[in-house]
């Protein structure tokens, strides 16, 4: 009984914090001065970690959608963010999303706050959103040097 009952805690608290981060309102407010998206058109997004999951997009976007694989030119692939780097090809997928699809990837990397979302041409000359750690969050992220 008691296991039981760790199991359906377990269950609803990993429900409410998936829900609190890909669906609630609360916990993320989209800054003020990004751009508006058309909501008739559809987005091109390179996706080089998590998002090149299909289960982590259906949990996102709420469909798991079909991806192609993608070159980035110029940019290699670091933890989680791609970072410059002329001669390197940076490794991904690319997914097409409905304008809602984008506002929902635009709050699973927490646009404005951790990441920023710009367009980048890819190595077939196509042109895709790529999301990209925002300066101050790489600063965080990097190793502080050694001290001698």
């Amino acid at each position: 009984m008691q296991l039981l009952a760790v199991l359906i805690t377990a269950f609803m608290v990993l429900t409410g914090y998936l829900w609190f981060t890909f669906v609630s309102p609360f916990g993320y407010q989209a800054p003020d001065d990004l751009a508006k998206i058309g909501s008739s058109s559809t987005h091109r997004v390179f996706v080089y970690g998590t998002l090149r999951k299909p289960w982590v997009r259906w949990l996102v976007t709420g469909r798991a959608g079909e991806s192609e694989p993608a070159l980035l030119p110029g940019h290699r692939k670091q933890d989680l963010d791609v970072k410059p780097a002329p001669g390197n090809m940076a490794e991904g997928e690319v997914i097409e999303v409905s304008a809602d699809e984008l506002q929902r990837l635009d709050r699973y990397e927490r646009l404005g706050v951790r990441y920023e979302r710009i367009r980048l041409k890819l190595h077939d000359g196509s042109e895709a959103w790529v999301y990209r750690l925002m300066e101050t969050v790489s600063l965080l992220a990097e190793p502080l040097p050694e001290q001698p």
